[in-house]
């Protein structure tokens, strides 16, 4: 990374080795690491709209809404900062722990030009939970409500986090609408064109303030660190951190598939019961990929089941194996009862290689007493189904190659696909990320990232028509 610069002041010490000596008892991961030195990038200027999104209890706070703003008024005392909450008393809490370190022996021996009013001295300079002004300078550090107004001629920084108290508030569209218009009317009429924004929260909403923002405003995945030194012009640059990491390492995030953010503070082991509970939910505020329910294709409509009919007469499954490292193999099992009704019994949904998920599916067939496993030969799907039948030679493994548009089979089959399929009654908590995938799969399918779910449960229903089951399969 290059030297950070701010309006031509040397930087003293970097924000990592601000934070230690202002607050000793910090505990830096290198996810903590990553976060602050892009904190430190948009405090030197290099970043002026800056989107981080961070999942519940991970110190996004700390770092963003407390000692930014100290770092930031050490590095430029003429700065005016404002600090913005979903209430004033929350945005004041804030400002009152900022006052608390530009008072501390520490901060004065990094930023001694940085000094705020003690008691009654000096005259004249406001100090509240609200406002505070620097001494013998222009800057000033300011907290505001969300919905609440501001004063004055310019806002050099705007801050906003947690700008929704709840999820009951972030679900409200009321409410939503009413923070967007606040940001609008309030916040964008306070800049100038130096003015920087930093917009760090947990997302409930895929239409909440960070969701409007991106949708209607250029914006780039902050990935490596050159992506810093290519912004475009009114660019947002945006930083995503997933509890669980998806997908391969990067440079920001050395993490490999399924490790924790902050392991010492929530275990993979604690972030997967969450995921179980409410895999909704956790996929919005601790992945950072939330979804509306509107425009759903199937939403939470599937019907569930407690246990399997006598009637069965069929055992099959169907498997779509992963195009790309990012996609996930999906291997479907189930059963079919004389009436075409199509119950789902097991499931392997993963992004392991297919050395692994050969084991993986063999056993599940074994498991479920599969009769016949059909394989999709699209992307090497032959030979992991030649490698099946091997493993399984009780099991008659066919393949075949999928021709057909994925986005038209998707979509013309989604009421038979609700019709048809029958969940067991707890498979958001057996299998949560097919339950998040399916749930809140979109209609609009370039919309989603994955549609791997979506796609093999869409080849269940082609191949098993009511009308055609009891005259393709034998009673068992």
């Amino acid at each position: 990374m290059q030297q950070n610069q701010h309006e031509g002041h040397n930087m003293p010490c970097t924000f990592i080795d601000f934070a230690r000596s202002v607050y000793p008892f910090l505990e830096f991961t290198p996810f903590h690491t990553t976060y602050y030195t892009v904190l430190e990038a948009f405090a030197a200027g290099r970043i002026p709209k800056l989107i981080v999104s961070v999942p519940p209890q991970h110190g996004k706070s700390i770092g963003a809404t407390t000692l930014l703003p100290a770092y930031m008024l050490g590095l430029d005392p003429d700065m005016r900062i404002a600090i913005a909450s979903y209430s004033g008393t929350l945005a004041s809490k804030f400002n009152r722990r900022v006052q608390r370190i530009i008072d501390s022996r520490e901060y004065a021996e990094i930023f001694p030009e940085t000094t705020i009013k003690q008691g009654t001295k000096p005259a004249g300079y406001i100090r509240t939970s609200d406002e505070v002004e620097i001494v013998g300078r222009r800057g000033e550090l300011i907290s505001v409500g969300r919905e609440g107004s501001l004063t004055g001629n310019r806002v050099d920084c705007f801050i906003l986090d947690d700008l929704y108290k709840d999820a009951m508030e972030a679900q409200s569209p009321v409410v939503r609408e009413n923070c967007w218009d606040w940001y609008t009317s309030v916040v964008r009429t306070r800049m100038h064109n130096n003015s920087r924004e930093l917009i760090v929260f947990t997302r409930w909403h895929e239409q909440d303030l960070i969701g409007m923002v991106t949708r209607s405003e250029p914006c780039r995945m902050l990935r490596s660190w050159d992506d810093i030194d290519h912004l475009g012009k009114d660019e947002w640059l945006y930083l995503n951190f997933e509890a669980l990491k998806c997908g391969n390492p990067t440079e920001l995030d050395k993490r490999t598939e399924g490790e924790a953010l902050w392991p010492e503070q929530q275990s993979v082991e604690l972030l997967k019961t969450k995921q179980r509970l409410d895999p909704v939910r956790f996929e919005a505020m601790y992945q950072g990929h939330p979804t509306a329910r509107e425009g759903l294709l199937y939403g939470d409509n599937f019907q569930e089941y407690d246990s399997l009919p006598r009637d069965i007469v069929a055992r099959a499954n169907y498997t779509d194996t992963a195009d790309t490292g990012e996609d996930y193999l999906c291997s479907l099992c189930y059963a079919v009862d004389a009436d075409g009704v199509i119950y789902l019994t097991d499931v392997v949904y993963s992004r392991e290689p297919m050395e692994l998920t050969e084991h993986m599916v063999a056993e599940m067939l074994l498991r479920n007493d599969t009769r016949r496993a059909y394989i999709e030969s699209n992307n090497g799907g032959r030979g992991f189904a030649r490698a099946l039948q091997r493993s399984v030679p009780r099991v008659r493994v066919e393949w075949f190659h999928q021709s057909a548009n994925k986005e038209a089979r998707i979509l013309s089959n989604s009421a038979t696909v609700l019709h048809t399929i029958r969940m067991p009654r707890d498979w958001h908590r057996r299998w949560p990320e097919l339950y998040a995938h399916l749930t809140t799969f979109r209609r609009r399918i370039r919309a989603n990232s994955h549609d791997d779910a979506a796609d093999a449960i869409t080849g269940i229903v082609e191949r098993e028509a009511p009308t055609t089951v009891s005259a393709r399969w034998h009673f068992i």
